[in-house]
């Protein structure tokens, strides 16, 4: 995840960036092991839990900022006591390295 984490999110918008193929994302999944994979590996989700709305919503304004720094925007649910996150690369309907990235950036945040 460390090495992931101190990468940057790079712009991924031409026909010449390939989604990852569901091997590559199931290899990365070793990196960041509280995600999931959706079954067609498209997509990756995290769920993390609070003690209430506030903590939830407080957790996901940082993921929101952070998103904004790296110009790659995750899918979020806030509710009452839990925050999930969805990460996929729109552009090129599938999962990117950006994608990585993000989720081992966002597990850091649980650790400030």
């Amino acid at each position: 995840m460390d090495e992931l984490a101190k990468k940057k999110c790079k712009p991924c918008e031409d026909d010449g960036f390939p989604a990852y193929t569901p091997e590559q994302a199931a290899d990365m999944m070793a990196h960041i092991p509280e995600w999931k994979l959706s079954v067609d590996a498209r997509t990756i989700t995290r769920s993390f839990p609070f003690k209430d709305f506030k903590g939830a919503l407080e957790f996901a304004n940082r993921i929101g900022k952070l998103a904004d720094e790296e110009w790659h925007h995750p899918d979020l649910i806030v509710a009452w006591g839990r925050v999930e996150a969805l990460l996929t690369t729109h552009s090129i309907k599938g999962l990117s390295e950006n994608d990585f990235i993000m989720a081992a950036k966002i597990d850091l945040l649980l650790e400030e």
